[in-house]
């Protein structure tokens, strides 16, 4: 197993396809942002499953594609396919905003891909195209439906709570969560770039006790994949809603993740700057005992924990750039 000079296991990789997105989500890219890796620079999908293939060696057992959108890369689900048949890969799965899924869902599911998260910050039609860019809404509750046909269980929803501009929203989501039987992930902004420190942070805690009683929650203590979120569930268990508070109670020790980026960079923590190219090695002829080599000196990199609250200044990197 992977473990990082703090005792902290990496068993969780967090694969960008595409750092190019359909939307401009308010707290994630820039209207108008062109800065995006040249396609001779992406990973070729031999090239991300070698890699992968040795971070399954290693006992790295969850990987997540993500973007960008990763929609947007041709052939998304032949890499998929490629990905879920790796020995000691036993979890894949998939972020998308979702503007898409309804085309994909079919065939990623036949790929291999079990869970599905879909962006989703409110059910208003015009706050979604605010805070998006897009009219995008009907596309995005059409993807959720075709999703769940296709046998996508569970789906998560993630909100950015943001004051002032979807709070409102909360409870409603809440209801729509229940009603269909997804998992709402409610999301503290981080201050990733300009657009993520322009973001109206909201704290989540208030809004958790609020929920546990409006919705009669209690704690839930099954693990709903490999990420950061903490649980409440309704009492008959068909229900959940998470909470991912990197502001206000971050998770930093218990950090079991580390991303790559569209061009081959791992990047060991959101919040700080270290990071280690994989592509020359792997285009330079390197073998899979040097990139595994490689691979353990990257996470030996990996800090104890963001800068975000002490430097929210710091990094200028965007989201997108960084793989979500």
């Amino acid at each position: 197993m992977l473990s990082d000079r703090f005792g902290r296991s990496i068993e969780y990789l967090r694969v960008s396809v595409t750092d190019r997105c359909d939307l401009r989500c308010t707290y994630c890219m820039p209207t108008g942002f062109k800065g995006f890796e040249d396609p001779p620079d992406w990973l070729t999908f031999d090239e991300m499953e070698r890699v992968i293939g040795i971070f399954a060696r290693l006992g790295t057992s969850r990987v997540r594609l993500t973007g960008g959108e990763p929609l947007m890369r041709r052939r998304l689900p032949e890499l998929a396919a490629r990905l879920a048949a790796l020995p000691g890969l036993h979890d894949l799965s998939l972020s998308t905003n979702g503007t898409q899924l309804a085309r994909h869902a079919a065939d990623l599911r036949a790929a291999g891909v079990a869970r599905l998260n879909v962006s989703l910050d409110s059910l208003d039609r015009d706050c979604v195209a605010r805070i998006t860019g897009r009219d995008c809404l009907p596309d995005v509750l059409e993807g959720l439906k075709v999703a769940k046909a296709a046998g996508f269980a569970p789906i998560k929803i993630n909100m950015v709570a943001m004051r002032g501009v979807n709070d409102a929203e909360i409870d409603d989501l809440v209801a729509f969560c229940i009603e269909n039987e997804f998992v709402l992930r409610l999301i503290e902004a981080m201050p990733m770039g300009e657009t993520g420190r322009n973001a109206a942070y909201m704290g989540l805690a208030p809004v958790q006790e609020r929920l546990r009683k409006q919705f009669g929650l209690v704690p839930q203590a099954a693990e709903l994949g490999g990420g950061p979120a903490r649980y409440l569930a309704t009492k008959d268990g068909r229900a959940s809603v998470g909470f991912i508070t990197p502001m206000s109670q971050h998770f930093c020790a218990s950090c079991n993740r580390i991303r790559m980026s569209v061009d081959g960079t791992l990047y060991l923590c959101l919040g700080q700057e270290e990071k280690f190219e994989l592509r020359p090695l792997l285009r330079g002829g390197a073998s899979d005992a040097d990139l595994e080599q490689a691979i353990r000196q990257a996470i030996e990199l990996k800090p104890q924990q963001h800068d975000f609250t002490r430097q929210p200044e710091k990094i200028i990197r965007f989201m997108s750039q960084t793989g979500g």
